[in-house]
């Protein structure tokens, strides 16, 4: 297994960042690639991933189902934010 495999391992693990930060728990994740600063058809480095659950990521109420700028309206966080969280929660 690659380090950036297992950096996203270890970020799934922490269930989804967004539900922690709502005070939810750790419910299960998916990891998503940032989206800030790529370009539209560029994936961002396995580095730069969070941990979101399938609502968060998907749904309606997610990234791709609001779109970046809707999830922030909505969430008042960034996908910077969220990585921000993300990093804190694998080193505490």
């Amino acid at each position: 297994m690659s380090r950036a495999s297992d950096h996203m391992g270890r970020v799934a693990a922490l269930g989804c960042i967004l539900c922690r930060h709502l005070g939810n728990g750790a419910t299960p994740a998916e990891v998503h690639h940032i989206r800030d600063g790529q370009g539209a058809a560029q994936r961002a480095s396995d580095w730069l991933t969070v941990p979101l659950c399938p609502e968060h990521h998907r749904g309606e109420s997610g990234l791709h189902g609001l779109g970046r700028r809707g999830f922030e309206r909505r969430h008042r966080l960034s996908e910077l934010d969220l990585l921000a969280m993300t990093i804190e929660a694998l080193y505490q």
